[in-house]
C-alpha cells in the first residue's frame, strides 16, 4: 500500500477554481471589448457618412438658392414682369369669356321667386373657383326670404354670404328691398 505524504509546511491548495473563474471573466471582457469596439467603429463610419451627406446636401441647397436668385433675377426684369402683367390680363379675359353665363342664368330662373329680379351680377375668379356677386331687388321681406331659402337649397350656389340689405329712399320705386350677397358658384353637371 501506497501513502501519500505531505512534507510540505503548508498544504497543497487547487487554484482550478480560481483559474477557471478568470478564465472566464477575461473572455468575458475580451468579447465585450470587440463588441464595443465594433459598435465604436461602426458609430465612426455612420457619422463619417451623416456628414458627407450633410456637406453635399448643404452644397446642393447653396446651389439651388443660387438657381432660385437667378431665376427671381430673370423674372424680375421689367419686359418679363410687362410680359406677365399682359399675360395675367389676357388670362383674366378668357376666363371672363368662358364664365357660364346661360348656366347661372338658368338656375337663376329656377330659383328667382315672384317679385324677385336682379339688378346685377358680376363674376370673379377667386382660388380656382367662381364667386358670384349679387345685387337683388325684391318687392317685400316676404320674397327676400323665400328667394335667401331657395339660393340656400339650391346645389349650385354655396357659401353664401349676405353683404348688404338697403331700402330705396324713394316710396315710388318697385323694389322695397335690395340684397347685396356673394356666393361660390359650382356648375353641376
Amino acid at each position: 500500500m501506497k501513502i501519500r505524504l505531505n512534507l510540505a509546511t503548508s498544504p497543497l491548495e487547487n487554484h482550478r477554481r480560481f483559474a477557471l473563474g478568470a478564465t472566464l471573466v477575461g473572455t468575458v471582457a475580451i468579447v465585450a471589448l470587440v463588441l464595443l469596439s465594433w459598435h465604436a467603429y461602426s458609430a465612426r463610419r455612420a457619422e463619417f457618412a451623416l456628414r458627407a451627406e450633410i456637406a453635399r446636401l448643404e452644397r446642393q441647397t447653396e446651389q439651388l438658392r443660387r438657381q432660385r436668385r437667378e431665376l427671381e433675377d430673370y423674372f424680375n426684369r421689367a419686359e418679363i414682369r410687362k410680359m406677365r402683367d399682359r399675360s395675367g390680363y389676357l388670362n383674366g379675359l378668357i376666363e371672363q369669356r368662358s364664365f357660364p353665363w346661360t348656366k347661372i342664368f338658368a338656375e337663376l330662373e329656377h330659383i328667382l321667386p315672384d317679385g324677385v329680379r336682379v339688378v346685377s351680377i358680376s363674376p370673379k375668379m377667386s382660388e380656382g373657383r367662381i364667386e358670384v356677386k349679387l345685387v337683388v331687388g325684391a318687392t317685400g321681406d316676404e320674397s327676400k326670404l323665400k328667394f335667401l331659402r331657395a339660393l340656400e337649397a339650391s346645389k349650385e350656389f354655396s357659401r353664401i354670404q349676405l353683404l348688404a340689405e338697403t331700402r330705396p329712399s324713394r316710396a315710388s320705386e318697385a323694389d322695397k328691398v335690395y340684397l347685396e350677397l356673394v356666393a361660390a358658384w359650382y356648375a353641376t353637371t
